[in-house]
Formats: structure tokens, sequence, C-alpha cells
């Protein structure tokens, strides 16, 4: 199956159905959709959500209300740094140094900068649960991002530091028409999702594709290597 044609459809789809939301337009990016909002919601119903002190979560705007409402829940929250570019790779928005009155704005990708603390890996804790965008899932757990592989980037990277483990929860938040039926290759990169969670229901992919445990490296150009002081370092 081909991934660039999934994505293309599934843009396609919740631009001309009117499901997609701000930021426009949905090509290109992990698209917001109609009802972030309530699957943010349901996603904190579940026991995962409610273990969990310290999450990972990525920076679009379709998981903004997930970000926000861990911060209402006096969770802490790490963003990874874009293209993990820095010495220290990630904010962490931790609500007991942000005014109640910040909590929605903080996670926001335009103020993260204001009022996150930027962190390097020896100051991450070990993360609870991991939230990641999508652009399609399944309902066994095979996710397609946007396509340049910075979200398995950055799970490997926490896998490989020991911040995330074998059985730390992968969660992601999508509309239902993002849930797709085809056969999605799962290459060895790829993090599979374990919660899938729509305005509507809650997946529990069981999923059986394998976890990445490290970063693959011999996947990666000397370039990119060099890009990111947190490889160039190990």
């Amino acid at each position: 199956m081909d991934k660039q044609a999934l994505r293309e459809r599934i843009w396609d789809h919740l631009e001309t159905e009117g499901i997609a939301r701000f930021p426009f337009p949905p090509h290109d990016r992990i698209p917001n959709f109609e009802g972030a909002g309530n699957a943010a919601d349901r996603l904190a119903e579940t026991d995962e959500w409610q273990s969990a002190d310290a999450l990972k979560a990525n920076p679009d705007a379709p998981q903004l209300p997930v970000r926000r409402r861990a911060l209402r829940e006096e969770k802490t929250v790490y963003m990874a740094v874009p293209r993990l570019r820095d010495e220290k790779p990630f904010y962490e928005l931790d609500p007991a140094e942000i005014p109640p009155e910040e909590y929605d704005s903080a996670p926001t990708i335009s103020h993260v900068e204001s009022h996150a603390r930027q962190v390097g890996p020896d100051e991450v804790p070990e993360i609870d649960l991991v939230v990641s965008g999508s652009v399609a899932v399944t309902a066994a757990g095979a996710r397609v991002g946007k396509g340049e592989g910075y979200s398995d980037l950055e799970y490997a990277v926490l896998r490989e530091l020991e911040l995330v483990g074998p059985e730390t929860p992968v969660a992601t938040t999508v509309h239902d028409s993002q849930v797709v039926e085809e056969d999605v290759p799962v290459e060895d990169h790829d993090v599979p999702m374990d919660l899938v969670v729509t305005p509507t229901r809650t997946i529990r992919t069981e999923t059986e594709f394998e976890r990445p445990t490290g970063v693959f490296r011999e996947e990666l150009t000397d370039e990119r290597i060099a890009e990111i002081p947190v490889l160039r370092e190990r």
C-alpha cells in the first residue's frame, strides 16, 4: 500500500467534507479535526491516562486539547523541540510552574517557549504515556504520520535512553474517518499504537507489531545525525 496515496486521500477527505479545522489546509501536516476536544475527553477516561503523571505529546493542533487537559489535571507535559535540533531537545511544561490562567496558551506551538523549561534527556523522568498525532491509523495499531519520521525518532530516542519502556502505552487521537481498513505496512522503526481514540470510540488495538527498541542509525544520513545533538553525542 502506498502510504503517500493514503495520506493524500485522508487530507482530501477531511478538507472536502468540512471535517478539517485550523490550521488550513490539512495537507502536509498532522491534520486538525472536528471533535478533537471530544477525543481528548475520551482519552482522559482511560486507565492509561488517569495513572500517568508525565506524558510526552506531539506539538500538533489536534492534540492541543490533550496537552491542555494534562496541565489542568496536574500532569507534566514533555514536547520535543522541533527536529530535536538543540542540545536540550525537550520542552518541559510543569503545571506547578505555570499560572492556571496560562494553561490554555502554554502548550501551543506559538507560546510553549515562553512557559516551558528546556531540558536535556538527563532531566526527563520516566514517561508514563506517549501521545502521537496521526494522519491515518488502523484498528491493529499501524500508524501513518505526515512522512518526516520525527515522531518515531523521538520515541526511539526516549526508548534508547530508557525513558519509555516496552510497556509504556502509546495513544493517538484522530477523527473516525482517519481510522482505515487498509493493510498498512509497518517498518522496524514505526511505533505502533496501543490506543486509538476518536470522538466516538476508544479502540484498544492489542497490537502485535513490535516496538523499536532504539534508533535505527543505519536508516539516517550522516547529515541528519549531525543535525541532532542527542544522536551526534551518542
